[in-house]
């Protein structure tokens, strides 16, 4: 196994065999608005939480390139599930620039522990004695359901108010915060993402670090090539490789409906176009982890890959829309996956992080038409 850098952490046949789990109750966790606790269990004994954590705490220091396909295949059984599995991966790859004895609070017992990011800065914080005291509320924080911390990013002024302060990221325990049930989302119900609510809590140094360390890349606590990534690199592989997996999992879904059916052109034009637009996504994909795990950072590459996600995004809502046209009313019913997945990948490729006007427009046609005019 560990010869294999496919697999080189085992989280592969584990994610096969959440797939198949998750896709078993994946019906009933859209109903329900919330995985399994069957399923959250097993997502977290797969290994994703541990996946970016350094091996001094039990942690796997995996690739971005095996996560990612690990996430393409439970994306397959399940959208939510490989979405809540995705954002446990990544939201450990944030905290690891906490300072070490951070590091030792939220790893120490386990490695397996689970974080959830609000990652746009939504709250304020004050100076206090040995750390800061934070208030706010962030929304969308995704497998807020089965955290054990919250991740979440305030204001701080500027000492004496002059200037324009930073921003920083506070790592807090669950007694910390209270969890608003606002997630009303046609789409990717299953994912939990509701509101963090935090009043006024303290919070010591050594659970806090600046966001610029974590856009830039710089980590002063680890070395490890994974800890050390600007954050533009990652160019939404974080949300898009769930949706590909979903989308993938819709083609065989509509393909499955279809047999035994009379065959027109009509019918095979449409699920064949719609093929290609999720093998092009799942290159686009296994394009941007191959960049972050080679450290191909140059403008260019991180400005590509930013156009990949975006670009990808868009490719999985045009082949949804052929696959529920290619299978007519039958791929609509309440009770066939093909309904869930196509409210699954439109709900999905509208997160921020998807959209061209995000980042992507501007820098990547930046590369193709040098820097604009002044």
């Amino acid at each position: 196994m560990g010869n294999d850098p496919d697999n080189a952490t085992g989280l592969l046949p584990a994610a096969e065999k959440l797939r198949l789990l998750a896709a078993e109750h994946a019906s009933e966790a859209d109903r329900q608005r919330a995985l399994a606790p069957a399923v959250v269990e097993a997502l977290t004994e797969a290994g994703f939480a541990r996946h970016f954590v350094a091996a001094e705490w039990g942690g796997a220091e995996g690739s971005f390139g095996e996560l990612t396909r690990a996430v393409l295949t439970v994306g397959e059984g399940c959208a939510a599930t490989a979405w809540c599995a995705s954002l446990a991966a990544y939201s450990a790859r944030f905290a690891a620039h906490l300072p070490a004895q951070g590091h030792r609070v939220l790893w120490g017992e386990s490695p397996d522990t689970v974080i959830a990011t609000g990652l746009m800065p939504a709250g304020r914080a004050r100076a206090a004695e040995g750390g800061w005291r934070v208030t706010g509320r962030w929304s969308y924080v995704s497998g807020i359901d089965f955290a054990g911390w919250a991740l979440v990013c305030a204001a701080v002024p500027a000492p004496g108010g002059e200037g324009p302060g930073e921003l920083r990221f506070f790592a807090l325990p669950r007694d910390m915060f209270a969890v608003e049930r606002s997630w009303d989302s046609v789409g990717m119900r299953a994912t939990g993402s509701h509101t963090v609510v935090v009043d006024d809590v303290f919070v010591p140094q050594h659970l806090s670090f600046a966001r610029a360390d974590m856009l830039s890349g710089r980590n002063a606590t680890s070395e490890l090539p994974a800890h050390n990534v600007p954050f533009q690199a990652v160019g939404g592989l974080t949300f898009i490789a769930p949706v590909v997996g979903a989308a993938a999992g819709a083609l065989e879904a509509a393909a499955g409906l279809l047999t035994g059916r009379k065959r027109t052109v009509t019918s095979e034009t449409k699920l064949v176009r719609a093929s290609g637009r999720v093998d092009a996504a799942r290159h686009f994909v296994e394009q941007n982890a191959a960049v972050l795990d080679t450290r191909s950072f140059t403008p260019e590459l991180m400005a590509r890959s930013e156009r990949n996600a975006t670009f990808s995004a868009e490719l999985l809502q045009e082949a949804l829309e052929l696959l529920v046209r290619a299978t007519g009313t039958g791929g609509l019913g309440e009770t066939h996956a093909l309904q869930r997945a196509w409210r699954d990948v439109t709900s999905a490729t509208s997160h921020v992080a998807l959209q061209y006007d995000t980042a992507a427009r501007k820098n990547y046609s930046t590369v193709l038409l040098g820097a604009p005019d002044a």
